[in-house]
C-alpha cells in the first residue's frame, strides 16, 4: 500500500446503510440494517436500525401522539444507545428510487408541517440509536464486520413488513454471502 492510499480519508457514508456481516455475532447488531444519518471523521457516526420494528405505533407508546395525529407512525428499535430517547425521522422520496430528502431528529411540530405539506412523506420513530466514535466504524469496516449498501425506496418500504429483508439483501451481494446468510443460527439444531 502506498502512502496516498494509507492516509486517504474514508468515503462519507451519510445516507447509506450498513448490513451486519453474517459473522457479526453481537446481539445488538445481529442481522441488522443500519441507516447512517451522519458520518464524519471529526464527529463519528450516528445511525438507526431499520429492520427491528417493535410492532408498536406512536399511539401505543403515549396517548398524546393521538392528539397530534401521529398514532399510526411505526416505532423501531433504533439501537443500543439511549434507548429511552425517541428519534423522529421523515423521508421524502424524490424522482428516483435512490434519491431522497431526510429529516432526521425532528420534533413533532416539524413532522406535522412536513406531513401537511406532503402527505406522501414517510415518518418513522426510533427508540435509541446506534453510534460510533471517530474512527470506530472505519475500524469495524476494515475488520469486515459490516457491508455497505445504498438505501433505496423498495428497501425502505419493506422494513416493517418483511422479516427477512437482511437475508435477502446480504444474499444478493455474492454467493459466499448468500451461503453465510442462509446458515442456521445454531448449526447443532439443523
Amino acid at each position: 500500500m502506498n502512502l496516498t492510499q494509507r492516509f486517504k480519508s474514508p468515503p462519507c457514508l451519510s445516507g447509506s446503510i450498513l448490513l451486519s456481516h453474517p459473522s457479526l455475532r453481537d446481539p445488538n447488531f445481529l442481522k441488522t440494517i443500519v441507516f447512517l444519518s451522519s458520518h464524519s471523521d471529526e464527529q463519528g457516526t450516528l445511525g438507526v436500525i431499520l429492520n427491528r420494528p417493535t410492532g408498536k405505533r406512536l399511539g401505543d407508546l403515549d396517548k398524546q401522539f393521538q392528539v397530534v395525529d401521529f398514532a399510526d407512525v411505526p416505532v423501531f428499535e433504533g439501537g443500543p444507545v439511549e434507548k429511552e430517547k425517541l428519534i423522529v425521522a421523515g423521508w421524502e422520496w424524490l424522482d428516483s428510487p435512490s434519491s431522497f430528502k431526510l429529516y432526521f431528529g425532528i420534533d413533532l411540530e416539524k413532522a406535522k408541517f412536513l406531513r401537511d405539506e406532503n402527505p406522501n412523506i414517510k415518518l418513522a420513530c426510533f427508540l435509541g440509536h446506534s453510534g460510533w466514535s471517530p474512527g470506530q466504524l472505519e475500524s469495524e469496516l476494515d475488520d469486515d464486520a459490516w457491508l455497505t449498501h445504498s438505501l433505496d425506496y423498495d428497501l425502505f418500504t419493506k422494513m416493517d413488513k418483511e422479516n427477512h429483508i437482511w437475508k435477502k439483501i446480504v444474499g444478493s451481494m455474492s454467493d459466499e454471502l448468500r451461503l453465510l446468510a442462509d446458515a442456521p443460527e445454531n448449526p447443532s439444531k439443523n
